[in-house]
C-alpha cells in the first residue's frame, strides 16, 4: 500500500528565514512561501532530488502548527508524508485496521492540489504521518 517517502515536515517559526538557510548553507533549490489558508500553514518545500523538507510556519491563530510551536520554539519533525497509490482505499484500510484518520476522516486537497489524510500519531508510535494520493 504504501510508496515513496514524499516529504519530512519540519514546523519553523519563520518559513522565509528556514528556506534561506537551507539555499545559503547547502546551496538546495527551494520554493518560495505559498499560504495554504485551509490548512492553516504557510509551506517552503526544499526539493532534494529523490524527495522534499516541507517548511511549515503557522499561518492565523487556529493553525495546528502553533500549538507545535508553543511546545517546540526552535522548531522540529513535524510530520513524514508517504504517497498512496488509492487514498480512499488507503482510507478504508486504515479504518479496518483501526488507526485513527484526523480531522473528519475524509481526504482533503493538500499542499500539491492532491488528496491527503492524516493519521494520528498515537497510532503510530507517536508519529503524525500524512497519506498521499499519487
Amino acid at each position: 500500500m504504501l510508496g515513496p517517502l514524499n516529504h519530512v515536515a519540519i514546523a519553523v517559526p519563520d518559513v522565509r528565514a528556514a528556506g534561506e538557510m537551507y539555499r545559503t548553507k547547502f546551496a538546495a533549490k527551494v520554493s518560495d512561501a505559498v499560504p495554504q489558508p485551509d490548512h492553516g500553514v504557510t509551506t517552503v518545500f526544499v526539493d532534494l532530488g529523490n524527495t522534499k523538507i516541507e517548511l511549515l510556519e503557522p499561518l492565523g491563530e487556529n493553525s495546528p502548527i502553533a500549538g507545535f510551536l508553543a511546545k517546540n520554539p526552535k522548531g522540529g519533525i513535524h510530520h513524514i508524508c508517504i504517497e498512496v497509490e488509492d487514498i480512499d482505499s488507503a482510507c478504508e484500510k486504515m479504518n479496518t485496521e483501526g488507526v485513527t484518520i484526523t480531522g473528519t476522516g475524509k481526504p482533503r486537497i493538500g499542499a500539491h492540489g492532491k488528496p491527503v489524510v492524516f493519521l494520528h500519531p498515537k497510532d503510530l508510535y507517536g508519529t503524525l504521518v500524512e497519506l498521499e494520493q499519487a
